[in-house]
């Protein structure tokens, strides 16, 4: 009964052994072999390892992953003596897990506040020596650059790696924002004047283009008027000595009866005239028979 309960207490060991001798590293992690504290190994591909059992090696694994180190807003001070609030971020990863381990004890926190504290620096530096227009648009990518550039070379003896550094947002102070604003305005308004005054010219000229054209429209439209009506008159005129010559007593008399139409059509017209006048020379049929 007594070996029965030894024998199952050395499986147990026994299975305990096996089980503490080897440790799986994911894909995803970064591995550091101890042996009685001292460390002894940190090149660990991904996979199934062996290491001696219980106290004497343990394993302390890191994560491979890129990182974010996403803080508060920081106050800069430009090359303009002006203060702007800036939100960024890092991505970061261990490269050696060793050194990081060394440096940090293998606390990322303390790792983060360390490179956050090196990234503040350079954002400075980089601030320093430029304005708030050059911060904002024209060379905002190169000092991106340039902090990571800079950033590796400080913390490459930290067993770390930047990957990128990017600037999220830049606050200018109320005071700084409404001067720039009022100089953005003033800038727009002289830019919009430039704009009114070259389309003012340019429509006057167009002005100018189409009353010329309208003017010399309207004279040939009156020139060809008064062509077809000198040609209508002389053909009027052409008519009617032909129609006179063929018959000129009744042409007299059509003459006539138009005037009398024309000079008494209404109850309220009044002639003073005489009654043997040119004027009423048919009223006599006789005589205008004769005639």
């Amino acid at each position: 009964m007594a070996s029965g309960k030894i024998f199952m207490v050395l499986m147990v060991f026994g299975l305990l052994v096996v089980v503490t001798s080897f440790f799986i590293v994911d894909e995803r992690q970064l591995a550091i072999k101890f042996q009685l504290g001292e460390i002894v190994d940190s090149e660990y591909e991904p996979g199934l390892h062996f290491m001696k059992p219980l106290f004497i090696n343990n394993v302390r694994k890191f994560d491979k992953r890129i990182l974010t180190l996403d803080t508060r807003p920081e106050r800069f001070l430009t090359g303009e003596k002006k203060n702007v609030t800036v939100d960024f971020f890092i991505k970061w990863r261990i490269k050696d897990p060793a050194i990081f381990y060394t440096s940090f004890g293998g606390d990322e926190r303390q790792a983060s506040l360390r490179l956050l504290q090196i990234i503040n620096n350079g954002l400075q530096l980089e601030f320093d020596h430029r304005t708030i227009k050059e911060v904002v648009a024209t060379e905002r990518a190169e000092m991106m650059d340039n902090l990571t550039t800079k950033g590796n070379e400080e913390v490459q003896k930290f067993g770390i790696e930047i990957i990128d550094v990017r600037i999220k947002q830049i606050e200018l102070p109320e005071d700084v924002r409404n001067s720039v604003f009022q100089r953005m305005r003033a800038e727009r308004e002289r830019v919009a004047r430039e704009h009114r005054a070259q389309g003012e010219e340019t429509a006057k000229g167009i002005r100018a283009v189409a009353e010329r054209e309208r003017t010399v429209l309207l004279a040939e439209a009156q020139r060809d008027a008064e062509i077809i009506r000198g040609e209508g008159d002389a053909r009027a005129t052409e008519t009617y000595a032909n129609a006179y010559s063929q018959n000129e007593g009744f042409y007299e008399f059509y003459r006539s009866m138009n005037a009398y139409r024309g000079a008494l059509g209404s109850k309220q017209d009044i002639l003073v005239l005489q009654p043997d006048s040119e004027f009423f020379k048919f009223f006599n049929t006789n005589k205008g028979a004769d005639r």
